[in-house]
């Protein structure tokens, strides 16, 4: 039994597979999140080690959307997910949300919300992730565009090789398409 599971990027690049690299998410469709807004934060304050800046969230905001992408899932890997987004930590709490297809269906999901965080800029490789992502997967233009124009911190330093990776296999993937 499948669960849709709503998400933006780049949590959903790293959720695609398994660490025995088995499929465990199937992409449905692309969706939005009316009355929500995504931010940028550090959980309780505390910078991302992985990303070295604010790492992405939601949060309901009357008149704004998100853009993001519907997986479905095995309800299965439910645990796995969660430890993997933090919610034993209280990093993120999973919350349910309605989101729309571009074809109007409403679709309820999971997500994740994150909890106790204060704002702060993502940064340049993170806000690259999100933006490769987002044209990956063929978010509305307007919204690549508000994706693009968000402000990074100044953070020039290394990432993790597997952030590289995914950073340079987006780069190529979208070379192809253009």
């Amino acid at each position: 039994m499948g669960v849709p599971l709503a998400y933006s990027w780049p949590r959903a690049h790293a959720l695609t597979t398994s660490r025995a690299g088995r499929t465990n998410f199937w992409h449905l469709k692309l969706q939005k999140w009316e009355d929500f807004q995504l931010d940028f934060g550090n959980s309780q304050g505390k910078t991302s080690e992985t990303w070295h800046g604010g790492i992405a969230t939601i949060f309901q905001s009357p008149g704004d959307e998100v853009w993001g992408v519907v997986w479905k899932m095995n309800k299965s890997n439910l645990s796995s997910l969660d430890e993997q987004e933090g919610v034993k930590s209280g990093t993120y709490v999973p919350i349910e949300v309605n989101v729309y297809t571009q074809e109007g269906k409403e679709i309820t999901c999971r997500s994740y919300q994150m909890k106790n965080y204060e704002s702060a800029p993502p940064s340049p490789q993170y806000k690259k992730v999100i933006c490769l992502g987002a044209k990956e997967n063929g978010l509305p233009l307007e919204y690549q565009k508000k994706l693009n124009a968000i402000e990074p911190n100044d953070y020039k330093g290394e990432v993790s090789e597997e952030i590289e990776d995914i950073i340079k296999q987006g780069e190529k993937r979208n070379l192809t398409r253009t």
